[in-house]
């Protein structure tokens, strides 16, 4: 592979011009360079590294000053935050978000290295790219470290599993990478799907967290999971009964997390092998607010999951969310800017959630028959282009083709009343429009969290991954949302009249459900914002992680 590297080299010298006539000078002086790699596969951003220059020699002549760089020592003393983020936009952007709230509250007292997977497809890697090119221009001490590429498993039969063991195959690398390092290392920061992981830094005598990019309840149902493994002999849809997970109401076998309804899948062997490394690590770090899921997150810290076993230290110092500038520009928002407040009903399902011609009849028939004003983001199945058939999962819709997937009549006969968007949508934005007063969501958490940031009622369409045990959460915890049944044996389907029951409860509150999800919605607004508040619980937690980091900082073992 032919790769060039490019160094861009930025000095400030504060001097008087009277001592430059002529002469040399020797001082000591800081230099931040910054190196971008190039190679056939795209650009990557190398770092950026400050060092001390102890001799130099500036020489003024009759064009320029000249710079001479004698001799050079590097003050690498700032501890250093190393990332394993999996490449997916939720989960990688999640955990750097929150990386990032640690270095601020610290007053920049650490420095971020993120570990740059190449991702197994096309798409994925365009995305990682941009959020790398993004990232290297924020001004913050945040560098990137791409790790050798690896071979995928192409004997993976599911995706969690595929994800996990593909992560794991990185290890030597993410070792290597670590004990290279010239300044101390706060904590190596594992995603979920990473967490075998917590072996390489214990070899190497580091610190190491676990990021949940997920629930409080996901976690307290994955460090529970080897105890269910060991107690449910059948498969957990053949239980009579409900399942039980510290800190959550008894839950029904339909709410379980994709990765573990079939116990024979590898998938399911993976998931009960992650949750038991939790265990091993030195802390665990979770985007939820202790006001958002007290149940489990008590659960967790008082070893309720793993009975004999304390559970690491958990810091909930969410909601972390990247909210940004406002879109006022979009035409979704132009549109949402013409209907009364609170009168439209969001539909957005996500990254990665579309809907085949059967499916949107029925939402079609759903939103004529309940009147409701909506805004629909309607995306297209996913194309060879977008990742179709991708082993990670990371299956792309396309821009939707109205005219082909619609039934006939349906924009004329809703026009005035609905907007059908059929590509990306800037969510955060409409979310956070007054005409919003309503959101039918798959349920992904940080659709969620942005939803409870705006006091948003739901009503959650689970689609994959950990998303029916957030709807299960969300209606029978939390209180927030709406139920909607979903039949998973049919590819999650909805009916046409329970979407139109579920949108009439949930846009009127004509029914207690409705009227508690709406209520509950703007508590928990508030409850989001007095945590990440000076003084809130999650600044509290991001406090005390700083504290943990900075005393645990360690240069690592060679």
């Amino acid at each position: 592979m032919q790769k060039s590297v490019v160094l861009r080299i930025s000095i400030q010298i504060l001097v008087d011009r009277s001592t430059l006539r002529g002469r040399a000078h020797l001082f000591l002086l800081p230099v931040t360079i910054d190196w971008l790699f190039i190679s056939q596969s795209g650009e990557f951003p190398g770092a950026t590294q400050s060092y001390w220059f102890s001799s130099i020699a500036l020489v003024r002549t009759k064009s320029a000053a000249r710079l001479h760089l004698q001799s050079a020592t590097t003050m690498a003393t700032t501890p250093a935050l190393v990332l394993l983020p999996e490449w997916g936009s939720g989960h990688l952007m999640s955990m750097l978000e929150t990386c990032k709230r640690v270095l601020l509250s610290g007053r920049k007292a650490f420095s971020i290295t993120l570990l740059v997977v190449r991702p197994p497809t096309a798409e994925a890697t365009s995305e990682v790219e941009a959020h790398v090119r993004r990232e290297a221009a924020s001004g913050l001490d945040i560098r990137f470290h791409r790790l050798p590429a690896v071979e995928p498993p192409a004997d993976a039969v599911g995706v969690e599993e595929f994800i996990a063991r593909y992560l794991s195959l990185h290890a030597p690398h993410v070792r290597d990478a670590v004990a290279a390092m010239a300044c101390p290392v706060a904590a190596l920061v594992l995603d979920l799907f990473a967490s075998p992981l917590v072996g390489v830094a214990r070899d190497l005598g580091v610190p190491s967290y676990v990021f949940m990019s997920s629930t409080g309840a996901m976690l307290a149902l994955m460090l529970h999971l080897p105890v269910l493994h060991e107690a449910v002999t059948v498969e957990f849809e053949e239980l009579e009964g409900d399942v039980h997970v510290p800190g959550l109401p008894p839950m029904p076998p339909a709410s379980m997390i994709c990765p573990v309804v079939d116990k024979k899948s590898p998938n399911y062997t993976w998931f009960v092998r992650l949750g038991d490394r939790f265990m091993d690590a030195t802390g665990i770090i979770a985007n939820t607010a202790e006001g958002l899921e007290p149940g489990p997150l008590e659960a967790v810290a008082e070893s309720r999951c793993v009975p004999g076993r304390p559970a690491p230290p958990v810091y909930p110092v969410g909601p972390v969310l990247s909210l940004g500038d406002r879109s006022p520009s979009h035409e979704c928002v132009a549109w949402l800017d013409a209907q009364p407040p609170a009168s439209v009903v969001f539909l957005c399902f996500g990254s990665m959630g579309w809907f085949d011609p059967p499916q949107v009849a029925e939402i079609t028939a759903a939103l004529e028959r309940c009147g409701h004003r909506f805004l629909w983001v309607l995306r297209g199945p996913p194309s060879s282009e977008t990742g179709a058939g991708a082993p990670d999962g990371s299956e792309h819709p396309t821009d939707a083709d109205l005219d082909l997937i619609l039934p006939e009549g349906f924009l004329e006969r809703t026009k005035g009343k609905g907007m059908v968007w059929p590509t990306w949508a800037p969510q955060k934005d409409i979310l956070a429009h007054a005409a919003v007063g309503g959101f039918v969501t798959h349920g992904g958490w940080n659709s969620v969290l942005e939803s409870l940031w705006h006091g948003v009622p739901m009503a959650p369409w689970p689609l994959y991954a950990e998303q029916h045990l957030n709807a299960f959460e969300l209606v029978a915890d939390m209180g927030v949302a709406v139920p909607l049944k979903v039949d998973r044996k049919r590819d999650n389907f909805v009916e046409a009249t329970e979407l139109e029951r579920a949108l009439r409860s949930l846009m009127t509150g004509g029914d207690e459900e409705g009227r508690r999800a709406r209520e509950k919605a703007e508590e928990m607004k508030a409850v989001c914002r007095e945590a990440v508040a000076e003084g809130g619980s999650s600044q509290a937690a991001l406090q005390r992680l700083a504290e943990a980091l900075r005393s645990g900082a360690v240069i690592p073992k060679g």
